[in-house]
């Protein structure tokens, strides 16, 4: 073998390179965003990569151990100076020896990914399940003995009606030294749940102490993490920050990653340790943005799907993976943080995940039901929590639906041919001039439009890189306004559109949206490939949408809701004419926002909306859309550009989408050309 395969996550970029490459070098003729600022030399650290080894059937590899040349000693002498991560690499140093799996971490990354999970707005009633008390104790009497917890319990019972109350080993070995600190006199942060059962003491302060007492929200995505760090006085979100999932390596959609479990012995174990190792440094990233002190950090409230939810516990979701999608438990879950090695925080702090809806309607499906109340609403409302497997929720105050469609990682820029996650320099907007067939875009980083002054300067620093999700849905939505892609989905040649931008690609047609291939940058367009990708996700979306209206016996939902990072970042009007959504009027789809994360956070905020969330899942009646006779029907129907039989007459009030056929036989340049699935 004179040359190996070389693969890097999470951008999906792959190619041969001869045997003794660095990778640093393969990562640069790739387009790989991998930094560094030494020139190779081992000396900025910028470069760290982490190899992965074993079975990577996602990606058609298996990576053996000498994959990668011997660490060495520029290596060992940076690690020994500077510290570097167990089983990181420098990219400079390491060579390519056979076919590898290489992951850039965050930190490597020159335009690190915008995750854009921020905190929504939102007022709470603050109720949280941790407090400080301020106590005055008895001091010991050789006449009346009992032990200092015991009479820390009586002052907490006399003086704030605390009934019962426990402590760890490490409240008791610190607790006699604090009492006599403070002259007897304490401040405790006491965890006293919704549940029934004594209070827990989670830390001890000698004399008054107001803290700061913080919490941090969770959300788990299977894409992307996000934390929002809580003040626990009063609801605020003092810093919020997030990652990729380091588990996207081992498969970018959850069958994958159930898959790599099934195939690979001790595999879950892999991905459990990947991701607690993720939530921990993101943990410690909020903390140290903040300025804060993670021992301040008493409760975390955590949300996620189903899969994420097994392997963040590590329990193997292989159950999951087959009818009937058993969960091992679907009930909330309350513990120690330190038992899930959640170690950036206090080591006393608890740790609370929301109860799943199903076996692929989890603990964020629940927190989007928790924020987002749907029972209450006189209206029907349709909730979509847009990712890479979608959680759908349909109702009002008579009943409420949910069901989970596999969407796949396309809306998010995987898959796609150009495709990046968002990061700066990627194509976020974009609007096609129907006369011309010109595009215009903006992209993440600037806020000009590609055709006003400055826009080149604006953009030096990043240049152009790619497409991510949001660009994507609203690329293929103007191609079909404009005509350049019609009903089927099939994007037309130059002589049928008009355009010289549509260039041929193999059998099918592409749509040149940017070239700077001139200066070294890259060729960004649309291929027929994207365009089935989209058509794929949308219709999924779509079909479990209908299904939940079947259910509930509608034709017209009144109200639409998008949910999710990348729901708060798509435009409603490009989605209509997708089809990704029912047709309403366009007034009628709002934005929520982060949902999942909101309803993590009231979670965190107030105990009782625990209580509330865990007897609401109960009622919500689940649609299971693996077993549904009537989802292909409603997918084959929902692939059509927006729809093969529903006319959208909401969506006509305001667009006229042109009537365009491009499977007419020749393409304009004398060839002939059928219907292309992809």
């Amino acid at each position: 073998m004179s040359d190996a395969l070389v693969v890097f996550t999470p951008s999906g970029k792959r190619g041969r390179f001869p045997l003794g490459t660095p990778v640093l070098t393969a990562a640069r003729q790739l387009g790989v965003d991998l930094d560094s600022v030494c020139g190779g030399r081992g000396i900025c650290s910028k470069c760290q990569i982490t190899p992965g080894y074993g079975n990577y059937p996602k990606h058609g590899l298996t990576v053996a151990p000498d994959a990668l040349s011997e660490w060495n000693a520029v290596e060992q002498r940076y690690k020994d100076k500077r510290g570097l991560i167990d089983g990181r690499r420098l990219g400079c140093q390491a060579q390519i020896q056979g076919d590898v799996l290489i992951d850039v971490p965050p930190e490597s990354q020159l335009h690190r990914q915008v995750v854009r999970k921020a905190a929504s707005a939102r007022a709470i009633a603050m109720d949280p399940a941790t407090r400080l008390y301020f106590v005055e104790v008895a001091q010991p009497d050789m006449h009346e003995p009992s032990g200092d917890l015991e009479r820390l319990g009586n002052a907490l019972r006399h003086q704030w009606n605390i009934e019962g109350i426990t402590a760890s080993p490490g409240i008791l070995r610190k607790l006699q030294s604090v009492l006599r600190q403070g002259n007897w006199s304490v401040t405790v942060a006491i965890f006293a749940d919704h549940r029934p059962g004594p209070a827990r003491i989670l830390e001890i302060w000698p004399g008054f102490h107001e803290g700061p007492l913080l919490g941090l929200a969770i959300d788990l995505g299977s894409t992307t993490i996000a934390a929002h760090l809580t003040d626990l006085s009063n609801g605020a979100v003092i810093a919020s920050g997030g990652v990729m999932n380091p588990q996207i390596r081992f498969g970018e959609d959850l069958m994958s990653r159930v898959s790599y479990a099934m195939m690979n012995p001790g595999g879950d174990a892999e991905m459990t340790a990947a991701v607690r190792l993720a939530v921990n440094a993101l943990a410690q990233s909020v903390t140290a943005e903040a300025g804060a002190d993670p021992a301040a950090i008493m409760e975390a409230v955590l949300v996620c799907n189903p899969v994420m939810h097994h392997l963040f516990l590590g329990i193997d979701p292989v159950e999951l993976g087959q009818a009937p999608f058993a969960l091992a438990t679907s009930d909330s879950l309350a513990m120690p943080a330190r038992e899930l090695e959640l170690t950036a925080l206090n080591p006393e702090a608890q740790l609370y995940i929301l109860p799943c809806i199903a076996g692929h309607v989890g603990a964020d499906a629940a927190a989007v039901a928790l924020s987002e109340a749907p029972e209450q609403s006189d209206d029907l409302v349709l909730i979509v929590d847009v990712g890479t497997n979608a959680e759908l929720l349909l109702g009002n105050r008579q009943r409420v639906l949910a069901c989970s469609s596999p969407t796949g990682p396309a809306f998010e820029g995987a898959q796609i041919s150009s495709g990046q996650r968002a990061a700066p320099g990627a194509i976020e907007r974009i609007a096609i001039d129907p006369r011309t067939k010109e595009p215009r875009f903006k992209v993440i980083g600037s806020d000009l439009w590609s055709d006003e002054p400055g826009f080149g300067e604006a953009t030096a620093r990043t240049g152009v890189t790619g497409i991510c999700g949001s660009g994507i849905i609203e690329a293929v939505a103007e191609m079909r306004l404009a005509g350049i892609v019609d009903t089927a989905g099939l994007i037309g040649s130059p002589a049928q559109t008009g355009t010289e931008r549509c260039i041929a690609d193999g059998r099918t047609h592409a749509y040149l949206i940017h070239d700077a291939t001139d200066t070294g940058g890259p060729r960004i367009s649309v291929t027929q490939g994207d365009i089935r990708a989209i058509q794929l996700a949308k219709a999924a979306l779509y079909a479990g949408a209908r299904l939940l209206m079947d259910e509930m016996g509608v034709e017209r939902v009144e109200r639409v809701v998008l949910a999710g990072a990348f729901g708060a970042h798509i435009s409603a009007r490009h989605a209509m004419i997708l089809g990704m959504i029912p047709d309403c009027p366009l007034d009628k789809v709002t934005s929520a926002g982060n949902a999942a994360g909101t309803g993590a956070r009231l979670a965190l905020c107030n105990a009782g909306a625990r209580a509330a969330i865990e007897a609401q899942v109960k009622r919500i009646h689940k649609v299971e859309t693996a077993i549904e006779p009537r989802f292909q029907e409603h997918f084959v129907n929902a692939s059509a550009i927006p729809h093969a039989i529903d006319r959208f007459p909401e969506l006509a009030r305001v667009v006229t989408l042109p009537v365009v056929s491009h499977n007419t036989g020749a393409d304009g340049g004398g060839r002939r050309r059928g219907r292309t699935r992809g």
